[in-house]
């Protein structure tokens, strides 16, 4: 299969994004000098979050990967009636699809982390998934393990 051209290649995650007494403080984050090496699944659903964020101008991206390898991408949504994030949104289309769980998601975004309501969302289907947290040029800045 042939190389996106607009994957870029992922740099080790370092400096610290945890808030003190913040939801994800209790969380593992793999920072502060660790490195973070996605496999070709998890660079996959960062691209499918990145190229959906690019095609419809959304501020944030997301994408799922289920336990049987399906993928679910998706944007944020942000109607009168109805607001969504990209992360959330991507767990509702796997769990409305049937998966019974997820194995890795990926959120791309300007912010510093993924919310804790998004975390919690992938939690709710995949507690053992592995998050992305990556910047709209592809670089992941962290990677939250359970």
């Amino acid at each position: 299969m042939p190389t996106p051209n607009n994957l870029h290649a992922v740099a080790p995650v370092s400096g610290g994004l945890i808030v003190a007494g913040s939801a994800q403080s209790e969380a593992n984050w793999r920072t502060s000098g660790g490195s973070v090496n996605p496999d070709a699944e998890d660079l996959k659903i960062i691209t499918l979050a990145r190229s959906t964020r690019a095609h419809t101008g959304a501020p944030e991206g997301a994408a799922v990967r289920d336990e049987t390898g399906r993928t679910y991408a998706a944007a944020a949504v942000a109607l009168p009636s109805l607001r969504l994030s990209a992360l959330r949104l991507a767990v509702a289309m796997a769990a409305s699809s049937g998966a019974t769980s997820l194995e890795a998601a990926a959120v791309v975004s300007d912010t510093v982390e993924p919310n804790p309501e998004d975390v919690a969302a992938v939690r709710d289907l995949g507690p053992a998934a592995i998050i992305f947290h990556a910047a709209p040029d592809g670089t992941v800045r962290s990677a939250l393990t359970p």
